[in-house]
């Protein structure tokens, strides 16, 4: 396991922007142990804070890569179709924005899994996205919505529209 540390002075006066860089820090990464010691001196006490933490989230054994939870580490890239990536792209990205303005780990919202997972069947109702494994009603109720959105912008999933527009489009350009 490639463990890291991590550093922090924590000021009792003027605390704001240290707590921000921690708080921001611990939710970037997957934390192992904290070490901290509140250190007296009057007027310049303050928080010393040792942060160890698994440098990518990746345990490398002899067998290849594992994820700290015990799960192989998965390339969706290598495991899913381009188009069936695509949409798990995109569906990571909207995750990444999500998580970062409710300032949660991405995680928490869908695991890569369940985006893969999301994508390979071409989600577009919220009953279908209650079938995926670890997926409740307060996810669905929460993300359903953005996630429906996502996958049913893809060409793919339009198709019948898509289909009836063109041929509308052609029977026109033949008149």
């Amino acid at each position: 396991m490639s463990l890291q540390c991590k550093f922090f002075v924590i000021p009792i006066k003027n605390v704001q922007e240290s707590e921000k860089e921690l708080n921001g820090f611990l939710r970037s990464v997957r934390v192992i142990t904290i070490h901290r010691e509140f250190v007296a001196q009057g007027e310049n006490s303050f928080w010393g804070m040792a942060v160890e933490y698994a440098a990518d989230g990746v345990v490398r054994t002899g067998e290849g890569e594992t994820s700290l939870t015990g799960r192989k580490k998965v390339d969706y890239r290598d495991v899913l179709s381009p188009e069936i990536f695509a949409i798990f792209s995109k569906l990571r990205d909207w995750r990444k924005a999500a998580a970062a303005q409710e300032e949660i780990p991405v995680y928490t919202i869908l695991t890569n899994e369940q985006l893969a997972k999301i994508a390979e069947k071409r989600i577009t109702t919220k009953a279908d996205l209650r079938e995926i494994e670890g997926v409740g009603d307060a996810r669905v109720k929460k993300y359903g919505e953005a996630v429906i959105k996502i996958v049913s912008e893809f060409p793919e999933n339009k198709g019948s529209a898509n289909e009836t527009e063109r041929q509308s489009l052609s029977s026109d350009s033949n008149s």
